[in-house]
């Protein structure tokens, strides 16, 4: 994939302050993450703190193989090898039964544990150079969109983490998709870039979607809270006639308009939120309401997710 050329030393701090217990951002091909070595607990709870995230909400954990993955999951089974090796590296997380030894602040709890290969060059650089996987939800304060650039993880975390790689912006734009394999029948816990249909295609089986009330655990970031919601109220308009602006985002912009797509849609988010604006309305035509991931995005940032 095409990035940026990120400095050497820039690798060589991020893995020495890692390796010290000290979060740091990098990028991802899905959006910047705020990443610590699972195993160093006082590390992972630094990323609670930083970004303010409750504490049942659980991380993703990030690893450069499958192998790696493996010494993390307790029941291996085979939907898992079949999907990784088809996805992998790539924007799809599962979520399984963990090893006994997974610190618990990671799952926030739970007997599960997320995990996702990254198709980065820098993230896999890192995992493998630090030699531990990485805990590592999106590197923003929480509830507040995903950054898919340095900058924006800057507008966030300047001073409050060591370091921040500069690794281009990010190619998807949105967070990985989360299928749990922990449950009796394959589940889609969270949409995104890889689709309900291209998994039931490998899968050769239907994947469920839970319809999850307010007192279920928590397998998965991104299915409780509000999350990635700017400042200004999202506001969702299926009727062209009834957009007010000045502020609107939608799939073919007309004069003064702002592009609504994945790749973008967390950028323009910020960016409105510069210029103080009050309201932000999407533009939500038919095809647009076909795309699980990003109506989810949309829907949550909105407060109706």
């Amino acid at each position: 994939m095409k990035t940026e050329i990120v400095d050497p030393s820039k690798i060589f701090f991020a893995v020495q302050w890692l390796k010290k217990g000290e979060p740091i951002v990098f990028p991802t091909e899905t959006v910047y993450g705020l990443g610590a070595p699972i195993f160093n607990v006082t590390a992972v709870k630094k990323i609670f703190s930083i970004k303010g995230r409750p504490s049942d909400n659980p991380l993703i954990v990030h690893v450069s193989s499958i192998d790696e993955a493996l010494s993390l999951i307790d029941e291996v089974p085979p939907s898992f090898l079949l999907l990784a090796h088809h996805f992998w590296p790539g924007p799809l997380a599962f979520v399984l039964k963990a090893k006994p030894h997974i610190p618990q602040v990671v799952s926030a709890g739970q007997p599960t544990i997320a995990i996702r290969m990254p198709s980065h060059p820098v993230a896999l650089q890192l995992i493998r150079e630090v030699g531990s996987p990485l805990a590592a939800p999106s590197a923003n304060l929480s509830g507040k969109p995903s950054p898919t650039c340095a900058k924006d993880a800057a507008e966030d975390l300047e001073g409050k983490v060591a370091l921040i790689i500069d690794g281009g912006p990010s190619l998807i734009g949105i967070e990985s998709t989360v299928l749990s394999l922990a449950h009796s029948e394959p589940t889609l816990l969270r949409p995104g870039q890889i689709t309900k249909k291209e998994l039931e295609e490998v899968l050769q089986q239907k994947i469920v979607e839970p319809s999850l009330s307010p007192d279920a655990p928590i397998l998965s970031p991104g299915t409780k809270y509000r999350h990635y919601a700017p400042q200004a109220a999202v506001r969702l308009v299926y009727n062209r006639e009834e957009l007010r602006g000045p502020c609107i985002l939608s799939r073919f912009p007309l004069k003064g308009e702002k592009l609504l797509c994945k790749q973008t849609l967390f950028s323009e988010f910020r960016e409105a939120d510069r210029r103080k604006e009050a309201v932000i309305e999407i533009y939500c035509d038919p095809l647009i309401e076909t795309d699980a991931a990003l109506m989810n995005r949309l829907l949550k940032a909105s407060g109706r997710g």
